[in-house]
């Protein structure tokens, strides 16, 4: 069903299995240094630190606060962690950046990551000229989604209309407080079919078909 979008004026998108597929298995790799890390920072077995790293995640919206809470981590130590990791695996999907461009009104990045790993998949995937800024962790002071504190720091820093925005998600609970705040919540990713949350308005396994067949404010 084609999505009705003329309401919207400010474009809101998570970056990470978001503007580029889950199946790329990047984010695996990411994960993969954290539980690393984890092991390492916590003297537990890889298989316990693992379920450590959920546990934070689930706790906090994402492992890092609770690394920084328990343990004392250096986010700069915890972000280098990832800088270097290969980008070979995500491709640049035309048919996204052509939706993206067309897209009325103001558009952001809003992700738990930090700046410099945004910048670099951005570039690789022509994503960088295409968006007015980049709400990062250190933005909204580790207040990570689904922090409604890490929501309101940007909306107040961006004067965003929430009930004239739409927020492109591939986890279904970070949608809930933009959800409460009127926003028009989008699921994306394989999964995204099966949810049946009230707050989740939209359900997509792939973004630029949703995006191109959406109904959209005219340009003024």
């Amino acid at each position: 069903m084609t999505a009705d979008l003329r309401h919207i004026d400010t474009w809101l998108f998570d970056l990470d299995n978001t503007l580029y597929p889950e199946e790329s298995g990047f984010m695996g790799a990411v994960e993969g240094r954290m539980t690393d890390f984890v092991a390492k920072v916590s003297g537990l077995p890889r298989d316990q630190a693992y379920v450590l790293q959920k546990k934070y995640l689930a706790e906090h919206g994402l492992t890092l606060k609770g690394l920084m809470l328990n343990h004392g981590v250096d986010p700069a130590d915890f972000h280098a962690l990832f800088h270097d990791l290969s980008l070979e695996v995500l491709a640049r999907d035309e048919d996204l950046l052509a939706a993206l461009a067309a897209l009325p009104g103001r558009r952001f990045i809003f992700t738990n990551a930090d700046d410099l790993h945004a910048e670099r998949v951005m570039a690789h995937l022509g994503l960088d000229d295409l968006f007015d800024d980049v709400f990062h962790i250190h933005s909204f002071g580790f207040a990570p989604k689904p922090d409604p504190l890490g929501f309101q720091r940007m909306i107040d820093a961006h004067g965003i209309g929430p009930r004239a925005t739409a927020f492109f998600e591939d986890s279904e609970r970070n949608l809930k407080p933009a959800a409460d705040l009127g926003m028009t919540t989008v699921l994306v990713g394989p999964r995204a079919g099966a949810s049946s949350a009230e707050f989740v308005h939209h359900r997509t396994a792939k973004l630029a078909p949703f995006l191109t067949g959406a109904r959209l404010k005219e340009a003024a």
